[in-house]
């Protein structure tokens, strides 16, 4: 299996988040989900994957690592290292890929990714490292999603082939795959609005999207020309790979998706029928 470093952008957004207010918490990444704070469910993940070679924080900023006894142990401990965070995740991600070695593919994520799992980071990393392109991008279908998780708001990309979550799961296979991370500082700012991001591929591509002619093997086909690079995705047959924490109401979801899955599991009808 093909080994990845593991980047976790972990720095925040704005200086002032209603998340934070909420909650209390200095930084985002810190934020308790059933007994366990987000960016420690990530680097579980992480560390349960056979795929991963390494762990390295972008974020959150030092003074939360001071504060929190287990981050600070497990960067002490190496199995972890810490970069302050820039002033973007674009940027932290454009400076954290020219920290590594150009050889060594990269699997960067979130440190809001609250229901990561170490078989979706295993499932990703083994099909982005076949898939013969430079950069691999995560989706999850929509309709799993919303089925999953009826209650959560995510932006949804519509393609004329199928309607998909993003997953913020990238892998970077190539050392000119990391020139994906400089579009990716042109459209942080409009990530949540579809129709915008798919106007840097032209006016014909905007207006196949909106006529929802536009296939996603015919954007992908558009984005690598646009970047000079070879772009591709992986399809996730997980809902919860899609599952982020970005407002108050992900937040109260979240604790309560946290706590349903970690719930004792009654007994199958057969056991049941066996004790009888």
């Amino acid at each position: 299996m093909t080994e990845f470093a593991s980047v976790i952008l972990a720095g925040e957004r704005a200086a002032h988040d209603a998340l934070r207010d909420h909650t209390g918490v200095e930084c985002k990444a810190l934020l308790d989900i059933d007994g366990t704070s987000m960016i420690r469910r990530v680097i579980n993940a992480l560390e349960g994957a056979d795929s991963i070679s390494s762990i390295h924080l972008s974020g959150p900023a030092e003074t939360c690592v001071r504060t929190d006894a287990g981050l600070s142990g497990l960067i002490a401990d190496g199995r972890a290292t810490w970069t302050a965070p820039a002033a973007s995740p674009s940027t932290s991600a454009y400076q954290m890929l020219n920290r590594i070695p150009g050889a060594q593919p990269v699997l960067i994520t979130t440190a809001d990714h609250p229901l990561l799992t170490s078989e979706i980071v295993d499932h990703f990393c083994r099909d982005s490292a076949v898939s013969g392109c430079d950069v691999v991008i995560g989706l999850a279908p929509h309709d799993l999603v919303r089925t999953t998780y009826p209650d959560l708001k995510k932006t949804v990309l519509r393609f004329r082939d199928g309607h998909y979550c993003g997953c913020n799961l990238f892998a970077f296979l190539t050392k000119d795959g990391r020139r994906m991370a400089d579009f990716w500082r042109r459209v942080e700012r409009d990530r949540k609005k579809p129709l915008v991001v798919i106007s840097l591929l032209g006016i014909g591509a905007v207006l196949r999207y909106r006529l929802g002619w536009l296939t996603l093997r015919g954007a992908l086909a558009l984005l690598s020309r646009k970047v000079g690079l070879r772009i591709g995705v992986v399809i996730l047959p997980y809902a919860h790979a899609s599952v982020d924490v970005d407002s108050v109401a992900d937040y109260l979801l979240m604790q309560r998706y946290a706590k349903e899955a970690n719930a004792p599991q009654p007994k199958s009808g057969s056991d049941l029928s066996e004790q009888s």
